[in-house]
């Protein structure tokens, strides 16, 4: 099967790193400098988990149509960029190819489907903490690095089955899911309270969960995305935002999101798709989100000037 990974960031370097070097047909679509890295050099991951992997020879090209029609194709670029990889990738998707967002959010896959259909679109959701460290070199931070794909009917398929087996095969946490929306709203709950919290505090998750106050906030944020999920059908536990407070609490005082990371440096946040899609379900179900709409509010400007 072959595999184009459209992005290879931290998580499409990462994955579709592990992938190649275990021996699987992986092409890769980056740009500037990583390009001519990848190029010159390969793919060099640095991993806890892992050790240190170098891919001598990656097959990558910035022009998705010279690497012709692929059985799957992986997306991983940041999601103000979505718009520009879809219309990139159209040389890529034949009438059997599967497309996996491992994008963050619960709205990502709406914009897949309405440009492939939604047979072609996959569900999954990624769990690992890397970037670029330099051209051509992923760096992992921590040890977790864990897969969840399933189709969204929740019937297991000759692709994500093959997927399922090569992630395993290339040493990584893959988990097959009967309910691959739950899985990726599970992930969404922890992800809006984090991003929101510590881009609009401008803070590591440390302080956040040690002061009172702003732990309630932290708390409330990830409270009204199960309430949004519960009201469109997603089947999450009453306090499951309870649950995701204590595993906060096991994380590092360092923790940090990669919205907090992209607003130090000026880049474009993703704010309109997490605590933005928070509130955008939340009117159509009637749900009120005070605490994620006033962190729109707070990095609107923001979001406005780096879009």
């Amino acid at each position: 099967m072959k595999i184009v990974m459209m992005g290879a960031g931290g998580v499409g370097g990462f994955f579709g790193g592990l992938l190649a070097h275990a021996g699987y047909d992986v092409s890769f679509i980056a740009r500037g400098a990583h390009l001519a890295a990848m190029q010159e050099r390969g793919l060099l991951i640095e991993s806890e988990s892992h050790g240190d992997i170098h891919v001598p020879k990656v097959q990558v090209a910035d022009d998705p149509a010279a690497l012709g029609p692929a059985d799957l194709v992986i997306v991983s670029v940041k999601l103000w960029d979505s718009e520009a990889a879809a219309k990139l990738i159209k040389p890529l998707v034949g009438p059997k190819t599967g497309v996996l967002s491992l994008q963050n959010g619960v709205i990502k896959d709406e914009l897949w489907c309405r440009e492939f259909g939604d047979s072609a679109v996959m569900g999954g959701v990624a769990y690992v903490a890397t970037y670029i460290s330099r051209p051509g070199v992923i760096h992992q931070i921590g040890t977790m690095q864990r897969i969840v794909v399933g189709e969204y009917d929740g019937r297991e398929s000759a692709r994500t089955r093959f997927l399922h087996d090569a992630l395993r095969h290339a040493g990584v946490a893959s988990e097959l899911s009967p309910n691959v929306r739950r899985a990726i709203w599970e992930k969404y709950v922890f992800l809006v309270g984090l991003s929101a919290a510590t881009t609009s505090m401008r803070a590591p998750l440390g302080p956040i969960r040690s002061n009172p106050q702003t732990r309630a906030f932290l708390l409330q944020l990830m409270r009204e995305v199960v309430a949004v999920g519960r009201a469109q059908g997603v089947d999450l536990a009453e306090d499951f935002a309870e649950n995701r407070l204590e595993f906060a609490d096991s994380l590092p005082e360092s923790m940090d999101s990669s919205m907090h990371h992209d607003l130090q440096g000026s880049r474009p946040i993703e704010v309109n798709w997490l605590s933005g899609g928070v509130v955008r379900l939340g009117q159509k179900s009637g749900v009120p989100t005070p605490a994620n709409s006033a962190v729109c509010d707070i990095l609107a400007l923001h979001a406005a000037q780096a879009s």
